[in-house]
């Protein structure tokens, strides 16, 4: 009897490892996409400027005498024309080098980032597009030698901590609320709140409110800060993607060791949602990714 209870033992501690082991892996995994999105040629790493527009003519080009300068533009690149009507249209100059990516066109409705792909400008190792933010339209600026990549100090993270992993229980709200969010730049935005998880760690009971970022996504937004928050991990927010419950569960599963810094916390040029009270979080999460070592932007 008692062999075999050994043996039973032993069966149950090997699949706890083989388990434990597993689950390390699957976030190493994520660790390691995370890191290869960050520091991709046009990644958050290669944000160098965020003029706005005025609306109307804006010239662009790298000579004092344009309304944008953009310093590793050609003298005069052209001009980005925000219309009346609240379209914006890029026009390139002829005897530029730049290039609208995925046509030989030299004129062009600009598309904004709420698209799949938006319309972008391309000179030498720069780019641009647009971006609209709480009526503003500007110029996001992205350059793959940037020094913010180039010289990137890399990530460090908690120790992976299965123990948070949480189950939580979900409350679905319908129809959606709706959740205000301050942003770097100043800004509100408002997002639809699909429900409500809930969960008990070390005795204290939590919820958090995720939002549909953007129409369809087929994950949740949570945009959270706790007790780490501003000293070991990044002050304004970590953000955090969530499944939904699966059909007929009442259930979803927040795992923080996939929690990740904003752009904001590489680069000036960003515009990211700040935690609201809703998801600040009376207890020091540690696990996921800490404040980053490098300069601060």
């Amino acid at each position: 009897m008692l062999r075999t209870l050994i043996v039973i033992a032993s069966l149950f501690g090997v699949t706890a490892v083989h388990a434990s082991d597993t689950y390390t892996q699957q976030i190493e995994h994520w660790r390691a996409e995370r890191l290869a999105s960050l520091t991709a040629p046009y990644g958050w790493l290669s944000l160098v400027g965020l003029p706005w527009l005025h609306e109307g003519t804006n010239t662009v080009g790298s000579a004092a005498d344009n309304a944008i300068v953009i310093a590793s533009a050609p003298a005069h690149l052209g001009t980005v024309d925000w219309h009346a009507n609240g379209t914006v249209t890029v026009t390139l100059d002829p005897g530029s080098k730049a290039g609208i990516i995925g046509t030989s066109e030299r004129h062009a409705v600009m598309l904004d980032d709420s698209h799949d792909k938006p319309t972008t400008v391309r000179f030498g190792s720069t780019e641009f597009y647009l971006v609209t933010r709480n009526g503003r339209k500007g110029l996001r600026v992205k350059d793959s030698q940037a020094p913010t990549r180039t010289h990137f100090a890399g990530l460090d993270y908690f120790p992976i901590d299965p123990a948070l992993r949480i189950t939580a229980r979900w409350t679905a709200f319908h129809p959606h609320h709706e959740l205000k969010m301050g942003n770097e730049i100043g800004g509100i935005d408002t997002y639809p709140v699909p429900g409500k998880a809930e969960f008990e760690f070390n005795g204290h009971t939590y919820s958090v409110e995720p939002v549909i970022e953007v129409p369809g996504d087929k994950q949740y937004f949570l945009v959270f800060a706790d007790q780490t928050s501003g000293k070991e991990t990044y002050g304004a927010a970590r953000f955090l993607y969530i499944d939904p419950p699966a059909p007929g569960s009442n259930t979803v599963v927040i795992d923080f060791n996939k929690a990740y810094n904003p752009p904001c916390a590489f680069t000036p040029y960003a515009t990211c949602p700040l935690a609201p009270p809703e998801n600040r979080l009376g207890f020091r999460v540690t696990a996921g990714e800490k404040v980053y070592r490098g300069p601060n932007p």
